[in-house]
């Protein structure tokens, strides 16, 4: 039997509950036992002004951004809309059914006002970082070390020509903030090469195509992380170049250090971490393993005798060439000594001119020089003991544990749908890596520590 058409018709009283709406098992419900905003109006009080309009609650705020980033909303317009409809999103924002939802222009002005002046992006993280340690997912023993490029929101059509340098009118709220990072060794001072192409609208992004296919405008999103349960340790903002990525990681490391007494045993990287001084940072300075392969570029590909055929002896510090003669850094003496080290840290060993040129070897040594010299980092200790480590069984495992920090990658740029930055300027960069990664760890401390389920609870 067909059944009555149901009309509306509105009651006089109704008795609803978000509590009950909200099924057990949503994403929120996990998420918010490790949301810890207790200090919000505390740490934002001195940014207030004591007189005026009452302002939208900052928590509000602070709740609205995480459920965008956490769900992949990438539009504050959208975010508003969609918290407004949603009724677990009211419920994770305390909104109840009547309460306002804020403009999407709140999100911005205090962005570029009290967010960032009182840094409560980054204290957000360090909070939820604190949480992660708390609950022991953090095993501080050893950390990854990798870096992503995410597009810039930067046209490649109005680029200009980089040795012509910005154009006169060239303002805005990024373009101020280009010069001001212009003496930062993560930004403007990362590199003296001047950049093929500049954006107008971010002088800060960098012309790239590191991913060999076309180029593009692009920030380096740089994450520290734990290879027990690959929580996000520490993230950094820098411009897309390896020297600049190479400095994130060191400052990772030392806030690891000085912020939370997590001090790792070893570090995973790739090669771009494999430099001398890096690797001399690491074993000298602070201790920590390498699990990194050695930026080397002593490979010879013409067939002729690569550094590895050379023999280096510790006790006399010199090199033994194949036909068994020696490489030392002077083979005479100078009335004016030369410095033994160059400006890059390298020294030179040279063989004899004499050897060398009745060496029945010379076509495969030294065919186009009267003889042959070998370069030695006067860091060559720290690359030789990356070297040993790179032939040991947990340096293998290592390179399945790196894998963990480009998962976290993939699902920045997939789930959560942070291929390509919405804001501009090194701190729209910077702000919007410290929310994604604040999201990230709270999905991992949401699938690592289950909720209760209701039946044990009674």
């Amino acid at each position: 039997m067909m059944g009555e058409r149901q009309v509306q018709q509105d009651a006089l009283f109704y008795e609803f509950s978000l509590e009950r709406h909200v099924p057990e098992r949503h994403l929120l419900r996990s998420i918010d036992r490790f949301v810890e905003l207790d200090g919000l109006r505390r740490q934002l009080a001195p940014f207030y002004s004591a007189i005026g309009r009452p302002s939208i609650d900052p928590e509000l705020m602070i709740r609205m951004l995480i459920v965008g980033y956490c769900f992949g909303i990438r539009s504050e317009r959208r975010l508003c809309e969609e918290v407004h409809l949603n009724l677990a999103y009211r419920w994770f924002c305390r909104l109840g059914l009547d309460g306002a939802v804020p403009d999407h222009s709140t999100f911005s002005k205090n962005r570029h006002g009290r967010f960032r002046e009182s840094d409560l992006l980054r204290r957000l993280f360090e909070s939820v970082l604190q949480r992660c340690i708390a609950e022991g997912l953090v095993g501080g023993e050893g950390f990854a070390v990798e870096a992503s490029l995410i597009q810039a929101d930067a046209s490649d059509r109005t680029r200009v020509q980089g040795a012509a340098g910005l154009p006169p009118d060239a303002a805005g709220r990024a373009v101020e903030e280009y010069l001001s990072v212009l003496d930062d060794a993560a930004f403007g001072a990362a590199t003296e090469v001047t950049p093929k192409f500049i954006a107008p609208a971010d002088p800060a992004t960098r012309w790239t195509a590191a991913h060999r296919g076309p180029a593009f405008f692009a920030y380096s999103a740089n994450y520290l992380v734990d290879t027990d349960n690959a929580i996000i340790v520490d993230v950094e903002a820098t411009t897309a170049i390896r020297q600049a990525e190479v400095l994130a990681a060191k400052r990772m490391v030392e806030r690891s250090l000085e912020g939370f007494d997590l001090y790792p045993a070893k570090l995973i990287g790739d090669t771009a971490y494999g430099t001398a001084e890096m690797l001399n940072w690491l074993v000298n300075e602070h201790g920590i393993e390498p699990h990194i392969p050695v930026f080397d570029k002593s490979q010879h590909a013409d067939g002729t005798f690569s550094r590895d055929d050379f023999a280096y002896d510790h006790k006399r510090d010199r090199y033994i060439c194949p036909a068994g003669k020696q490489l030392r850094q002077r083979q005479k003496i100078y009335r004016l000594p030369r410095p033994l080290v160059d400006r890059n840290g390298m020294m030179r060993y040279r063989a004899s001119k004499l050897d060398c040129q009745n060496c029945s070897l010379k076509p495969q040594c030294c065919p186009n020089a009267p003889a042959r010299k070998i370069p030695r980092s006067i860091h060559e200790g720290a690359r030789d003991l990356a070297r040993d480590i790179a032939k040991t069984e947990a340096y293998r495992t290592s390179r399945c544990q790196r894998k963990k920090v480009e998962m976290l990658f993939a699902h920045l740029k997939r789930i959560l749908r942070l291929d390509r930055l919405r804001l501009r300027g090194p701190n729209g960069a910077r702000d919007e890596f410290h929310l994604a990664a604040t999201a990230q760890n709270l999905r991992k401390l949401a699938m690592l520590i289950p909720l209760p389920s209701p039946n044990a609870a009674t």
